[in-house]
């Protein structure tokens, strides 16, 4: 499945952006007001430059003992930014995101123009149906009918679970 084909793509509100020079605090609010966990930081033209995320206002904002209001947002964020085009298959950035522990991935077009961002949550949403269909027809083909709810349960119990591992070890 691409990324422009989940609904979460066509749904969302639009990232919130900023430029270089705009003060962290000014970033922290508009995330906090409007629930993001990230700003995409771009030029004129809409170009990504970088990304500050929730991780980076931790880790280079307040470990530094920086001040966000006379921190630009260019000192702490994240630069160069891993892009996704919105035609890419959505499972490969999953694994990437995993992988290399992130949680945000801006999506540009084909001439590098910010046209949305994806986090880790709305590509794991994508997991849950095609997980359940698997075990229930893994299920329907060895076990006997009555095994098969306990399956699935057993299945959604064990991949709840990891994905709690998960994102408690991203979070550290």
């Amino acid at each position: 499945m691409k990324i422009c084909d989940r609904p979460e793509f066509k749904s969302k509100k639009p990232p919130l952006t900023f430029r270089e020079n705009d003060l962290v605090l000014n970033a922290v609010k508009k995330m906090s007001k409007e629930n993001y966990g990230s700003v995409v930081i771009t030029d004129n033209k809409k170009i990504v430059k970088g990304i500050v995320t929730e991780r980076d206002l931790m880790k280079r904002l307040l470990n530094n003992g920086m001040n966000p209001k006379t921190t630009k947002l260019k000192q702490i964020m994240t630069s160069p930014v891993k892009l996704a085009d919105k035609d890419d298959e959505l499972v490969i950035w999953l694994r990437q995101m995993s992988n290399e522990r992130f949680r945000h991935v801006p999506v540009v077009d084909k001439s590098g123009k910010l046209i949305n961002i994806m986090s880790q949550g709305d590509f794991v949403s994508y997991t849950w149906p095609n997980l359940l269909y698997q075990v229930k027809e893994l299920a329907k083909e060895g076990y006997p009918r009555v095994n098969q709810v306990a399956i699935i349960l057993l299945g959604v119990l064990f991949y709840t679970l990891v994905l709690m591992y998960a994102f408690e070890t991203l979070g550290n």
